[in-house]
């Protein structure tokens, strides 16, 4: 279940399009270096205003290259960092990793899954509709987030476009992801 590395983006500002990057540098236990998430407690202000303690469980934020393809086969103007994301992954069905899972990237770097990007309204803001395509429901009702998967940073690294994924899951009984 190994995969790939399709690009790489980083916004020093709480701007809701990250610019793509030759490279990113992780540092551990806080997150993309320059990025305006990075730090050890919350750094998303709708988490801040409520508690600013909260420790940081989305320090990094990937979005598999396959949303984005069926994105723009539904007529969405989509490529990537437009979302938000820090890491556009390929060949990993990040949403179906339970928690936990760590994610080794390039040389060093390891990421560890906490949770579901719960979308918000800014992906409406940005394009009309964004929001309910990335949000679907199971057959028995519940609420599917399909907007990529947060993590923390657990060993740094400098990542690059085309670095390899390799995935480690966690030990079983798994815990399937909730929003973070």
């Amino acid at each position: 279940m190994n995969g790939i590395v399709v690009a790489v983006s980083c916004s020093g500002t709480h701007s809701f399009q990250k610019a793509n990057r030759d490279a990113i540098r992780l540092l551990e236990g806080l997150g993309v270096e320059s990025d305006a998430h990075c730090g050890t407690t919350v750094k998303h202000r709708s988490r801040v205003a409520k508690d600013p303690t909260q420790p940081n469980l989305r320090q990094v934020h990937l979005i598999h290259s396959e949303l984005q393809d069926q994105l723009r086969l539904a007529g969405f103007d989509i490529a990537p960092g437009v979302m938000g994301e820090n890491i556009t992954t390929k060949g990993v069905d990040l949403l179906s990793l339970p928690t936990g899972t760590q994610l080794s990237i390039g040389d060093t770097a390891i990421i560890e899954v906490t949770g579901l990007r719960n979308p918000c309204a800014q992906l409406d803001a940005f394009q009309p509709g964004l929001m309910k395509t990335v949000l679907d429901h199971a057959a028995d009702g519940n609420l599917i987030r399909k907007a990529g998967v947060m993590g923390i940073v657990l060993a740094g690294g400098e990542i690059r476009p085309s670095d390899e994924i390799r995935v480690k899951l966690p030990a079983s009984p798994y815990q399937p992801l909730a929003c973070v």
